[in-house]
């Protein structure tokens, strides 16, 4: 049974606050990158590459990732123009996800190594990607496609958080995987139905 519209909220203005929480979220990602390298000396290229190569990665990899699930919030939003109270309150808790990410983030960039931290990351994204396909399994009329492309990204990131408790060395390899869920929607929705 569905609330009477006077109850539901528009979901433009959810867009709005959406964007601005995403575009500081992934701003943030990299306010602190060039203030974790200390050199004893003028640094050299090895110097800058030691001190700066994983951090930088970890930013592109969030940033890429923040990336797709605005994307994908984007897109979702578009299919649902209003929503009640528990669509709102979850989209919230997936915002706050978001927010969360430069935090998970500084702590990846400097400690990736550590599989405390790399699983905590890991948990981190897997969450981000949880409350996604929960949102647009919740979308009207949802197209098998695009429910395959936003369960995909859970599918990869639990597996690589499982190998960042192991090797956490070889986790962001993995997690790397996960945009080929844009190419799995993709995919699905250029297939033809059976029977066509």
């Amino acid at each position: 049974m569905t609330q009477p519209s006077t109850e539901n909220f528009e979901m433009r203005r959810l867009e709005s606050l959406s964007n601005t929480i995403f575009g500081v979220a992934m701003t943030l990602l990299a306010y602190d990158l060039p203030k974790t390298g200390a050199f004893d000396a003028m640094p050299d290229w090895s110097d800058l590459f030691r001190v700066y190569a994983g951090r930088l990665s970890a930013l592109v990899l969030s940033f890429i990732i923040a990336g797709v699930f605005w994307i994908s919030h984007h897109r979702r939003l578009a299919r649902q123009p209003e929503g009640g109270r528990g669509l709102v309150m979850l989209n919230l808790f997936f915002l706050l996800s978001i927010i969360l990410l430069p935090v998970t983030n500084g702590l990846y960039a400097n400690y990736r190594l550590s599989s405390a931290v790399a699983v905590l990351y890991g948990l981190h994204l897997t969450a981000i990607a949880g409350l996604n396909a929960w949102l647009w399994a919740l979308v009207p009329q949802c197209r098998p496609h695009e429910f395959a492309g936003a369960i995909f990204p859970v599918l990869v990131f639990i597996p690589g958080t499982v190998v960042a408790l192991i090797a956490p060395q070889y986790a962001q390899v993995l997690w790397f995987l996960a945009f080929g869920g844009l190419l799995v929607s993709r995919f699905l929705a250029k297939k033809p139905a059976a029977g066509e």
